[in-house]
């Protein structure tokens, strides 16, 4: 058994599957993956974005400085070497030698330094994961320094491909980086060459004969599908004709039934960056959800273990914060808006929200994010929940380009149903939704909500900075008691993941990036 199928291998029914069936001894070369993504990704490049389909695809092209083990332990990729300073003030990075991008220009410490100051820029996250960030020197070619204002504790762990890739500096020096071709057609460092891109239908990469890390990768083609019905794409696992998928690709009601099937197996390990609460997140422009009591109710009226096990099939565990419990930073301390109806209509009447003839108070549109089938699930879930207390929901469907425009760009909504990874660190993962400088127009995933509140920027300014574990653990639970009182948004379920893989696919998580990594060591049996 794989060592990683062994780590994460939750139940004696998952472990027999994965013993039955043993990889060959060695990797084996050649072969053409079918990768299912769903939805299709709006970009190839992660610069700008850090939806879930892009992450999936880009890391294949482009690559970070580093890649990290399960115990988030950093190990080399594009950088070979790396050295704090005891201030925790200065970073310096010894950059691998002979690299060359897809186009034949090598690859240097000017192409690192341009794209952490464009991450800083750009990415949804680029501007807290690099809020300290003065400086980044080149010396040489192969060295490359990073000066801070301040210590930054989480930092070394930010350097994955899926946070902050290494983009080429004469590709992207000129022109709007937003718009350019590459985004589209990448090129990177990485073991996959960009082939085509047929949209509606299919990516297809090709394996890098140049790639540093020879003898890998060991796979000739990468086709990544796009299947959006999602009992099409249970069928398309049982009949052969896809591979591998993350985030849960097929209904959990599905699973029971696939686990089953002595050609696939499901690993739940690889999303340690990923994962998550499940969230409603509330328009605070909006004039009816602006008011407190109103948030107040819709608080009071949701019943999280109904969410875990009707839309989730015990698939989740019910949280009340925006960190995990997984994370040494987790606040136990229970909502302090429990079910409860009563409550929940005395509220909206005080509100000034009385029931009409018709038993409705008011109307709402509750838009879920177009990725997977959990999101509208949860969707149908709350417009039940909330008509008991008078509150009318519209629930809109639309793709996920026309989803990141409304919410992030045009902010034309009232509520959605999303889900925001809390990746290795709350300074990264959770300040850029309360944050009041992640309010940023035209950036996804960041403060929707439009939340400001001057304490919890003072408390994760602080955090951010902190070396001593105690008063950060304080900090990030002061934060977690502001929010849980203030409701931008409510936090639901933490949603379990799931990867389901034919067992000819070997080595496919070997890091806690899981299928957000390069796939440069997966193979597949003859």
């Amino acid at each position: 058994m794989p060592r990683y199928l062994r780590r994460s291998c939750a139940t004696a029914l998952f472990c027999l599957a994965f013993a039955s069936s043993a990889a060959p001894a060695a990797p084996v070369a050649g072969g053409t993956l079918n990768f299912v993504v769903t939805p299709e990704p709006p970009s190839l490049v992660n610069l700008a974005t850090s939806a879930v389909p892009v992450l999936k695809v880009s890391s294949k092209v482009t690559e970070g400085l580093l890649a990290y083990d399960f115990k988030f332990n950093p190990t080399p990729q594009l950088a070979t070497a790396w050295n704090i300073s005891p201030d925790g003030k200065r970073y310096t990075f010894t950059l691998r030698h002979g690299v060359k991008w897809h186009d034949g220009k090598p690859f240097t410490s000017a192409d690192v330094a341009f794209s952490l100051e464009l991450l800083k820029k750009i990415h949804p996250r680029g501007k807290s994961t690099f809020a300290n960030l003065t400086a980044v020197r080149t010396p040489d070619p192969y060295t490359v320094v990073l000066e801070l204002s301040q210590p930054a504790p989480y930092l070394i762990k930010a350097f994955a491909a899926s946070e902050s890739p290494i983009i080429p500096k004469h590709i992207y020096e000129h022109g709007d980086a937003l718009s350019n071709p590459n985004n589209s057609a990448p090129i990177g460092t990485g073991p996959f060459k960009f082939s085509k891109w047929v949209r509606g239908s299919y990516i297809e990469y090709v394996r890098n004969p140049d790639y540093w890390d020879k003898p890998r990768p060991y796979l000739d083609k990468i086709i990544v599908k796009f299947i959006p019905d999602a009992a099409g794409r249970a069928i398309a696992f049982e009949n052969g004709s896809v591979d591998l998928g993350g985030d849960t690709p097929v209904p959990l009601g599905d699973l029971a039934r696939l686990k089953n099937n002595p050609k696939l197996g499901l690993e739940t390990s690889g999303y340690q960056f990923e994962a998550g609460p499940q969230r409603l997140e509330f328009n605070l422009d909006q004039p009816i959800l602006a008011k407190l009591p109103v948030r107040q109710a819709i608080a009071h009226a949701l019943q999280r273990e109904i969410i875990k096990s009707a839309v989730f099939y015990g698939y989740a565990n019910v949280i009340h914060s925006p960190i995990l419990p997984g994370s040494p930073y987790y606040s136990a301390a229970p909502s302090p808006y429990s079910f409860d109806l009563k409550q929940a209509n005395a509220l909206l009447d005080q509100a000034g929200y009385p029931r009409r003839a018709d038993g409705n108070r008011f109307t709402l549109t509750l838009d879920p994010l177009p990725i997977g089938d959990t999101p509208a699930r949860t969707a149908s879930y709350v417009k039940s929940a909330l008509a008991r207390i008078g509150i009318a929901i519209t629930i809109r469907a639309q793709d996920l380009p026309a989803y990141l425009k409304r919410v992030y760009t045009d902010r034309q909504f009232d509520f959605v149903v999303n889900g925001m990874s809390n990746l290795f660190d709350p300074t990264v993962g959770v300040q850029r939704l309360y944050w009041s400088q992640g309010y940023r127009q035209g950036v996804p995933f960041t403060n929707a909500s439009h939340f400001s509140n001057p304490e919890v920027d003072r408390l994760f300014a602080l955090a951010a900075v902190e070396t001593d574990q105690a008063k950060r653990l304080a900090q990030f639970t002061q934060i977690q008691q502001i929010v849980g009182q203030q409701l931008p948004d409510i936090n639901l379920v933490g949603p379990q993941q799931i990867t389901l893989f034919n067992k000819r696919v070997h080595e496919h998580t070997p890091t806690p990036n899981g299928l957000d990594g390069n796939f440069a060591t997966l193979y597949l049996s003859p």
